[in-house]
């Protein structure tokens, strides 16, 4: 009998299908790289969505956010994809947490609960707290190195953090993960030397030079990091 994810259960199977419906997946950061997983794995239909973001859809979020247009500006980014993700699975589970993850807040949430934990987030104490609590709770998690400044989709790859090079952000994650004594952490990065951005008349909380960005190179991120979770969940 058809239904809406028949032509994903060609290529994984009723069992696939199955694993994937009772699968809780916490996505940490919905901007360019996370709104593309919330979309992916809804599509897939993965049962149970944790969506963590404190951040409201913004004019400069248009031409690169799946959750971002006119109609969306001013509305957390949570509570759009959210909606978005019901229009697209009715039966799909989802929890919202409208909060800037910190280690400060990373007490508000039970990571034992979680099959995957997906970090999308900017901020670097954000992004080693993530894996930490994951790595304490004995959950999978992959983290996006940054897509922002970058122009070559196709030069972005899987690998563990001791395995790369060239990135910056992937740099300090990987010292501190030393420091910590933490191995074997999955993460989506690129080789491609940043490009410099132009100076912007925007401003952004915390970070002195607005990064540039573009609507393939966040969305290719997101939808590698969806397709190595979904084959995870379904392995």
């Amino acid at each position: 009998m058809l239904n809406q994810f028949s032509r994903t259960e060609l290529l994984i199977g009723q069992d696939g299908i199955n694993k994937l419906s009772k699968t809780c997946v916490a996505i940490f950061g919905i901007g360019g790289v996370g709104g593309y997983v919330v979309e992916a794995l809804a599509r897939s239909g993965v049962g149970s969505l944790v969506l963590v973001d404190n951040d409201k859809v913004a004019l400069t979020n248009l031409n690169r956010q799946i959750i971002a247009t006119h109609k969306t500006i001013g509305r957390y980014k949570v509570d759009v994809a959210e909606e978005r993700a019901k229009e697209i699975n009715p039966n799909v589970n989802i929890q919202t947490f409208k909060t800037f993850y910190t280690p400060e807040s990373s007490g508000e949430f039970d990571f034992t609960k979680y099959d995957y934990v997906i970090d999308a987030i900017d901020t670097v104490s954000g992004k080693l707290e993530l894996i930490e609590q994951s790595k304490k709770a004995d959950v999978p998690i992959i983290c996006s190195m940054g897509a922002g400044n970058k122009m070559h989709p196709e030069l972005f790859e899987i690998a563990d953090i001791s395995k790369t090079s060239v990135c910056p952000l992937a740099k300090v994650i990987r010292q501190e993960l030393k420091k910590r004594k933490i191995k074997k952490v999955k993460v989506v990065y690129s080789k491609e030397i940043p490009i410099k951005p132009l100076e912007s008349d925007e401003k952004i909380e915390g970070k002195k030079q607005v990064p540039g960005s573009n609507a393939f190179v966040p969305s290719a991120v997101g939808l590698i990091i969806a397709g190595e979770v979904i084959r995870d969940l379904i392995s």
